[in-house]
């Protein structure tokens, strides 16, 4: 193919004139790609960032929406590693028996057609390898050593683009740009880990409140509802913070008894309790310097409330059964998926602990008000089933997608990740003998829009005996999540008791529980005393 001066000048000059513009990043590289799509006889194209050994698609042409949420190993993608060591553009030979990273990905493509031609080239920006530029086309003989000389032009102006890009964020918000990329590199480089992904008006309204808060010192209250991925927005909170480079302790204060929230927070000295052999620091002194979340923060018993009131209010930890003061500096972030000021009316949370840790709450949204984020976090646990199952290849069918559009959500993302995973074996056991590329469905995903499917959780109970199948637990339907959940525990409560004639050990192994905790569970519901009197309250 050759191109006219005129052509390369449409082409190449509106650009040029756009690498001194203040453009958003998404929208600059948008039309990079629409240009490269006008000089190459290509179907899909797409711009991938270099994280650590990690490819990250930053803008794609052609190919599926939820290929913007997954994560390219380049150890595991033999095409992605061949570009990045060729040193020049590279075409592959159409029969090539490399694996194609974006085998059915290509959009409007059904069934397992692969793609059949492809190059592409690794962009250097201030000397560093950055990422790629990737063409294919699902045409024999699409490409030619001609396209790959344009490429090799073309991809001096790509680069030239990513540069202007990157130096227009660095005059905007140089500190902050800078800790942003010094975190993600380490994270790349550190055990595999998750961060938040997502496009959604509420993501990007509560990525702007991380950043606006995470450069202070204030407490953050992190609410939300079950499942949306608390933890993950403390970690980003730490990970912003000029903290960083100090450790971030966690703790989950449902998951500890009440005879030792005191030693886990504050630490002890040997021979304060029964079991105390030696002396040991509490998660504050751990976190000295850094970060501590406190992950479930209403499940805490109220002495343990007095105590950590008076560490957010001087700074002084001191250890149970020592006299000794030690001094930390410590920046607190908590979480909850409870109504904490309803905690405080229902007396089970002291009112100026509440107001010490509601500094500055961040919400977060739960999935079913992101929108098309769901396929975007969607195509990142099928890449990691992917890698995990070593598979070629999976994707999700246009049923499937409308299929996750249209569902309500209420475990939010880690029900969305636990389907996943779900549904990638069920599809792998129907598609037999193995296919090149895995092709998920609508009926793997197995998923009732119309919201009258029972809930896996409690079919579960009722298969472990927790919820006798023969006397299932009925909940009227006009009353709220909270009220029902809560109905829900009385019951079970309740009648785990009397099948166990008041044994709280007995009844907490039946619900699967620690006895601690289930007597704490039991006094929230208002069984406790009245177990104590000689009958649980109805």
């Amino acid at each position: 193919m050759q191109l006219t001066t005129s052509e390369w000048l449409r082409t190449l000059v509106p650009l040029v004139d756009d690498l001194p513009q203040e453009i958003a990043e998404p929208e600059r590289y948008r039309r990079l790609l629409n240009a490269l799509r006008g000089l190459f006889p290509c179907d899909a194209t797409a711009l991938l960032r270099l994280e650590g050994d990690t490819l990250v698609p930053l803008a794609i042409d052609g190919l599926s929406r939820d290929t913007l949420g997954r994560r390219f190993k380049v150890s595991e993608h033999p095409r992605f590693q061949t570009l990045l060591e060729a040193g020049r553009p590279w075409r592959f030979a159409a029969d090539s028996n490399l694996p194609d990273p974006y085998d059915g990905l290509v959009e409007g493509v059904h069934g397992e057609l692969e793609v059949h031609d492809c190059m592409g080239c690794a962009l250097q920006v201030e000397g560093q390898a950055w990422g790629l530029l990737t063409l294919d086309s699902l045409t024999h003989g699409s490409f030619s050593d001609t396209h790959l000389d344009i490429l090799n032009a073309f991809g001096s102006l790509a680069a030239a683009t990513v540069s202007a890009a990157l130096r227009i964020n660095r005059l905007t918000n140089l500190a902050h740009s800078e800790r942003l990329r010094a975190e993600s590199y380490k994270l790349a480089a550190a055990a595999p880990g998750r961060e938040l992904v997502g496009q959604s008006p509420a993501i990007k309204r509560m990525q702007k409140e991380i950043d606006l808060v995470s450069a202070s010192d204030l407490t953050v209250l992190i609410t939300g509802e079950t499942g949306v991925g608390k933890e993950l927005v403390a970690q980003a909170l730490h990970a912003r913070s000029g903290r960083a480079d100090r450790p971030m302790v966690s703790i989950n204060c449902a998951a500890l008894p009440d005879t030792l929230v005191e030693s886990e927070l504050f630490g002890h000295v040997r021979g304060a309790f029964t079991g105390a052999v030696s002396d040991r620091q509490g998660k504050f002194e751990l976190a000295d310097g850094g970060t501590l979340f406190l992950d479930e923060v209403g499940e805490l018993p109220l002495p343990a409330q007095a105590k950590l009131l008076r560490v957010l209010q001087s700074g002084q930890v001191q250890r149970p059964g020592s006299d000794v003061e030690h001094h930390v500096d410590v920046r607190l972030i908590v979480a909850t998926n409870r109504d904490l000021a309803a905690e405080v009316r229902a007396g089970r949370l002291r009112a100026d602990i509440y107001h010490r840790l509601s500094v500055y709450p961040l919400r977060v949204p739960p999935l079913r008000e992101r929108g098309r984020d769901v396929l975007l976090l969607a195509g990142r646990f099928l890449e990691e089933n992917r890698s995990r199952l070593g598979l070629g290849s999976i994707r999700l069918d246009a049923d499937a997608q409308a299929a996750l559009m249209a569902y309500d959500w209420p475990g939010n993302v880690r029900e969305l990740d636990h389907l996943i995973g779900r549904s990638v074996l069920k599809a792998l056991g129907r598609q037999q003998p193995k296919p090149r590329i895995l092709t998920v469905m609508a009926i793997d995903l197995a998923l009732d829009v119309g919201g009258e499917q029972r809930t896996k959780e409690t079919e579960a109970r009722q298969e472990a005996g927790a919820v006798p199948s023969a006397s299932p637990v009925s909940l009227p339907e006009a009353r709220g999540l909270r009220e029902a959940v809560q109905s829900l525990e009385h019951q079970m409560v309740k009648d785990a008791m009397q099948r166990h004639h008041g044994n709280w050990a007995s009844a907490a192994r039946e619900l699967q529980m620690d006895r601690a905790n289930l007597i704490r569970l039991a006094k929230r519901l208002g069984l406790y005393e009245a177990r104590r009197r000689g009958s649980p309250r109805s």
